[in-house]
């Protein structure tokens, strides 16, 4: 958290999904979350997908959260489906003039969420509410509150949280499915960095406050001060909380990364928010045929704009 202007770090990211399928699969429609975002701290240099088999003419645009997305289609028949996403992205420290100790008291946050016949709506009172990957847990309320006290700065209090969380829970690889219950991660104290994002988020949201769930990229390879982070390249997951009128947190979302303990900085690519990793997930669809099962392999380059710094390659695996 220092006062100088740090330099701004370009990377390249190569994200390649494979999808292998018993049968010849007829038709598919799919829906792709893999262009990085573009705004305060990050800038999207540049982003191409290449599909194979060919697909008709993809569909572009932004979903409800203001995430990139792409629909699209293949009518043909295929045994193999193969989706390369190449994107650049420039990326600056945004919250290198962080003070936590500025920003307001949690509870009175909590407070301005409440509802009141007539009052303005709050759009952030969104990301405070229970979601299918993040429902109602009394356990959450009970771990957060420790970091919690009356009128703590929120920014405090959730770096606390965040640290908690790195250092009660122990990351371990396949520790977890994706549609693991949150109870039981929390339960098991041992999952990956969905399911710290998810634990998180929802001690949070169990005090009322609004946090969004973040998907993207990691450079592993030590953009963090030098430091060897946890996760693998191929989506990343963090969160972020509210703390409107903080200072150095350009857009009132300040970001936190349990798995690793970080506030990110310039080695965490942004590629989509929500309440959860549903609302994110980097591409999914509807098939007809496919035989009933199917491989899936992910690879993912991440360097800096020159020799390559990380590579992973995962089949049928999350982060």
């Amino acid at each position: 958290m220092s006062d100088r202007e740090e330099p701004a770090t370009d990377l390249e990211v190569v994200h390649e999904t494979r999808y292998d399928y018993a049968a010849p699969v007829t038709l598919a429609h799919h829906l792709a979350h893999l262009q990085p975002l573009d705004d305060a701290g990050q800038r999207a240099l540049s982003f191409e997908l290449a599909i194979d088999p060919p697909s008709e003419p993809p569909r572009r645009g932004l979903d409800a959260f203001g995430n990139a997305q792409c629909h699209f289609s293949i009518v043909r028949a295929h045994e193999r489906l193969t989706v390369r996403a190449t994107s650049r992205v420039r990326l600056t420290p945004r919250f290198g003039l962080l003070r936590p100790e500025t920003s307001p008291p949690w509870d009175a946050l909590v407070e301005r969420l409440r509802y009141v016949a007539r009052a303005p709506f709050v759009p952030a009172v969104e990301f405070a509410l229970p979601s299918p990957f993040v429902p109602r847990l009394e356990a959450l309320r009970d771990y957060a509150a420790v970091s919690f006290p009356t009128g703590r700065p929120v920014a405090e209090a959730a770096i606390e949280l965040m640290r908690r969380v790195h250092t009660e829970f122990a990351y371990e690889s396949r520790s977890t499915e994706i549609d693991t219950p949150l109870e039981q991660a929390f339960a098991q104290r041992r999952g990956v960095c969905q399911d710290f994002a998810h634990l998180t988020a929802g001690a949070l949201r169990m005090l009322g406050l609004p946090a969004r769930y973040v998907s993207g990229y990691l450079l592993t390879g030590g953009a963090e001060d030098d430091a060897s982070l946890l996760g693998a390249d191929a989506s990343h997951a963090w969160v972020q909380v509210w703390c409107p009128g903080t200072d150095g947190v350009p857009d009132s979302w300040l970001g936190l990364d349990p798995t690793n303990n970080v506030i990110p900085g310039s080695g965490h690519v942004r590629v989509a928010v929500g309440r959860d990793f549903g609302d994110v997930t980097p591409l999914r669809g509807v098939i007809r045929g496919g035989g009933g099962r199917h491989t899936l392999a992910v690879a993912v380059t991440t360097r800096r704009v020159g020799p390559v710094v990380a590579k992973v390659l995962a089949a049928g695996a999350k982060p």
